[in-house]
């Protein structure tokens, strides 16, 4: 099966550590980002502070972080196909090694 290839053109934040994405073919999704904020990469972002940084790269039409953290913007935009595979993943992330 082609992987389908999928832009984010937006996004805006509804509360804390969710966003409302914006994609390329028009539609949108409201990602709660919480549950999955864990280990080295995206245990950083649970800072509100740092999870606010968050700027849409439109070379490569994802969301990113100061820190590096970034999101294939596919499965942004097919999250709820992801999410709980992402946070059975996230449980076994070590937030000792996040970065304060």
């Amino acid at each position: 099966m082609a992987h389908k290839i999928h832009r984010v053109t937006a996004f805006e934040k509804v509360a804390n550590h969710i966003l409302r994405v914006d994609f390329d073919d028009g539609s949108s999704r409201v990602i709660d980002f919480d549950p999955i904020l864990r280990g080295e990469l995206y245990g950083a972002l649970a800072e509100e502070v740092m999870f606010d940084r968050v700027e849409l790269d439109a070379e490569i039409g994802t969301l990113v972080w100061p820190n590096g953290a970034d999101f294939d913007p596919a499965l942004l935009h097919d999250w709820p196909e992801h999410v709980g595979e992402l946070k059975r993943l996230a449980e076994h992330w070590d937030d000792s090694l996040a970065v304060s």
